[in-house]
């Protein structure tokens, strides 16, 4: 079994001619450190680095890892002011964008007019302007549908910049060692960092449910950045497939996989990402594709909801696993979206859908592997706690 298959990962792997992929600045650095290289949303990337991905996943959980995302879209939208660009944008999300702090960042949804979800991004606001990152597979999707708000504001993809992701514990104390200021950010803050004499515009954020960072800089000064944090002795480059494994662990979901077109932000228990003044009774409810689809599921619940799943024994199960309520006969219920084994909690884990009624923790259900019935057993999630900087309650906006 190859490595890569630790969570599942060969599931996102995409084929295509080699020569038709894009490569990202730090495409020679991957090579010269060994790493396997495979087809990813129309790019050359690395799955994993010399370590295998079950040890950079742990090398990450115990200390720090860096990670290649510039695969990811970064786009800039602006308008006569932040307050213009914002409300032009809560048309098409369903969060609370005027009232995001400067220098803030959230999580956000597209959604359509059947409350299913297009694209999860993040936001941040950088005072003139909204920063948005969104999906690989979905840019430029997601490009024409952020132009449907203009004139009323100017969308620019940021085709000019790298972006790389430092995560793990020791996180902090490499990105400090460039400059100080990281140090002082707490998880959801942005800042404009000077990273030897580069500007890079820094969230403290990831996609692991580690402490981290996520760091954008000119795709000139990418690799030497890169080799820089690698200097360090905390870090190891690593791929994406540990990059798959530790946001599973970590309960996040997986676009493409466990939400898309077909699940709503309700079904997706992403219900928490729509802040109360958007909500039904909100100063600024609706508003956005699908909105009395989701407004109604929250008032009055869904047919069937994203739960995590913990298989017995230790035989991973991938995506696409039907569940079934018996041990014998019936239809199935649900399936897998997400699955495979968590080298952190040294158990097979994953998610998928369940029937509303059999979504509560410690229900028992049963996957089909291999023609055989294994009972699964509903989990709370995230798999392992989040290990992330918070400000004070009152502090966060």
């Amino acid at each position: 079994m190859m490595q890569s298959r630790v969570i599942g990962f060969e599931n996102e792997v995409t084929g295509g001619n080699v020569s038709d992929l894009k490569q990202t600045p730090l495409h020679e650095l991957h090579v010269e450190l060994g790493a396997r290289m495979v087809p990813f949303a129309g790019y050359d990337m690395p799955v994993q680095y010399k370590l295998g991905v079950m040890k950079e996943h742990l090398h990450t959980r115990a200390k720090a890892g860096l990670f290649d995302v510039s695969h990811m879209g970064q786009v800039i939208v602006t308008g006569a002011d932040y307050a213009a660009a914002a409300r032009a944008l809560e048309t098409l999300i369903p969060v609370d964008i005027l009232g995001l702090a400067e220098n803030r960042q959230r999580y956000g949804l597209f959604t359509r007019d059947d409350g299913g979800i297009c694209d999860d991004l993040m936001l941040a606001n950088r005072g003139d302007h909204v920063l948005l990152v969104v999906n690989a597979a979905c840019k430029d999707a997601d490009m024409a549908h952020l132009k449907t708000l203009e004139p009323a504001v100017t969308v620019t993809p940021v085709t000019d910049r790298a972006l790389i992701a430092l995560q793990g514990p020791a996180a902090e104390e490499v990105l400090a060692a460039l400059d100080p200021r990281a140090a002082e950010m707490a998880f959801m803050d942005v800042a404009t960092l000077d990273l030897d004499g580069v500007e890079a515009w820094v969230s403290r954020s990831g996609y692991t449910g580690e402490d981290g960072y996520e760091i954008s800089v000119p795709e000139g000064a990418a690799q030497a950045i890169a080799r820089r944090l690698l200097d360090h002795d905390a870090v190891e480059p690593i791929g994406l497939g540990a990059r798959d494994s530790l946001r599973l662990e970590a309960g996040l979901c997986l676009y493409g996989h466990d939400i898309d077109t077909m699940t709503s932000p309700v079904e997706a228990a992403l219900g928490w990402a729509i802040q109360k003044v958007r909500r039904e009774g909100g100063a600024r409810e609706g508003g956005y594709p699908g909105a009395e689809v989701v407004m109604r599921q929250m008032r009055r619940g869904c047919d069937h909801l994203r739960v995590g799943l913990r298989p017995e024994g230790r035989a991973p199960m991938r995506e696409g696993v039907e569940l079934f309520a018996e041990p014998e006969g019936g239809k199935p219920i649900g399936r897998i979206t997400s699955g495979g084994f968590g080298p952190s909690v040294e158990t097979p884990v994953a998610m998928g859908y369940l029937p509303t009624d059999l979504s509560a923790v410690g229900t028992r259900v049963y996957g089909e592997l291999r023609g055989k019935r294994v009972p699964v057993t509903v989990t709370a999630l995230p798999f392992i706690p989040a290990r992330f900087k918070r400000k004070p309650a009152k502090a966060q906006a």
